[in-house]
């Protein structure tokens, strides 16, 4: 047993140096500004107050809830129907479909973020095939719609397989129980598939909603830096202004924000068949 223990000191030395560190750096910075001549660094909680009391990082931090909000329930929409109908299909083609979500994530994001301003732009795909039916250039990119766009393709493959994962190991016994009890498809669904897929769901939403919220340079590609969201409010504390503190505070106020997401969806993710047998 104590051969384990060794054998586990370096992964949790690998833990303290990798993902500890950097937090403890970021609360730190979070905290203090530059002192006088006597002290290098002092105490503060101003970088706080500095977001909180001013209107515009308050904006900022509503329309990027907003934007990860929206774009979970986009990804929902469309995910599920989706990883329905890969899960009732035939196994000979449930593996080619589910390849065809997974091949996108194979390439890089930021690769496929940079596809869509070839596609989107003035003179791109969408507007040469409008302009063949007589259509005048309508303006795409840098929009609200082309970053909701940007950040939906990106994600719901991630609804899609959590979903999908759900459905595929849903006992198939209790539908037929229930339909052998009278249950119509739209009961069998509501009472049955849908309850015991929430386990999937929720998965789904967390795997949407936290990369959405702190997402940086999907706004930046496809909303041209006109659409600020709290992730490019970090990046520009960080890199062009060189106020570390400030952008470690926004990250800490990102961080409690995730983890109280986090907590929700824990909260809210129970399975149906488990509950059922415990009881």
């Amino acid at each position: 047993m104590n051969q384990f223990k060794r054998m586990a000191y370096p992964y949790v030395a690998w833990i303290a140096v990798m993902i500890l560190a950097p937090m403890l750096m970021i609360v730190m910075y979070a905290f203090i500004e530059k002192g006088n001549d006597v002290t290098t660094f002092r105490f503060t909680i101003s970088n706080f107050t500095k977001f909180f009391s001013d209107k515009v990082y308050i904006d900022v931090l509503y329309r990027s809830l907003y934007v990860a909000i929206l774009t979970t329930i986009i990804c929902l929409l469309i995910g599920y129907p989706t990883a329905y109908i890969i899960s009732r299909a035939k196994p000979k083609h449930r593996t080619w479909l589910v390849l065809m979500i997974t091949f996108p994530t194979w390439i890089n994001m930021l690769v496929r973020t940079y596809a869509w301003l070839g596609i989107l732009q003035d003179n791109g795909i969408v507007n040469t095939i409008l302009g063949l039916f007589g259509i005048g250039t309508v303006k795409i990119i840098y929009t609200n719609f082309a970053v909701i766009l940007g950040m939906v393709y990106n994600f719901v493959p991630f609804m899609i397989l959590q979903i999908y994962s759900s459905l595929e190991k849903m006992d198939k016994s209790y539908i037929e129980a229930a339909s052998d009890l009278g249950a119509n498809k739209y009961q069998c669904f509501w009472r049955i598939t849908f309850p015991m897929s929430l386990p999937g769901v929720i998965s789904g939403i967390t795997l949407v909603f936290l990369p959405a919220v702190s997402s940086f340079f999907i706004p930046k590609l496809l909303g041209g830096g006109q659409y600020v969201l709290i992730g490019n409010v970090i990046e520009t504390q960080f890199l062009t202004a060189g106020n570390w503190s400030f952008g470690s505070a926004i990250s800490l106020i990102m961080a409690i924000i995730i983890m109280i997401s986090l907590y929700i969806t824990r909260k809210l993710d129970t399975d149906p068949a488990a509950a059922k047998g415990g009881a």
